[in-house]
């Protein structure tokens, strides 16, 4: 599943470099994450790097887009021109 950003975001900014789909963008409030180019870092890393450097635990994942592992390997061939 994808992952979201919760409202205890402290827009510190770690999360959005770390991204390898760029999914993350800068919200009218906190970061936000498009989980139409979330994979959970699935065939970059073996964690989710934004979860891993977020200092409020605030990346967490997002129930309302749930993903297989498969789904989420084929989301990554797909932006990342694999096939």
């Amino acid at each position: 599943m994808a992952y979201k950003i919760t409202e205890e975001c402290i827009n510190c900014g770690a999360c959005e470099p770390e991204c390898p789909n760029q999914a993350i963008s800068v919200g009218d409030e906190i970061y936000i994450i498009d989980p139409e180019k979330c994979t959970e870092c699935v065939g970059h890393f073996d964690t989710s790097q934004c979860a891993a450097v977020c200092p409020v635990d605030c990346c967490v994942p997002d129930p309302d887009h749930k993903e297989s592992q498969e789904e989420l390997m084929k989301k990554y061939k797909r932006l990342t021109g694999q096939s």
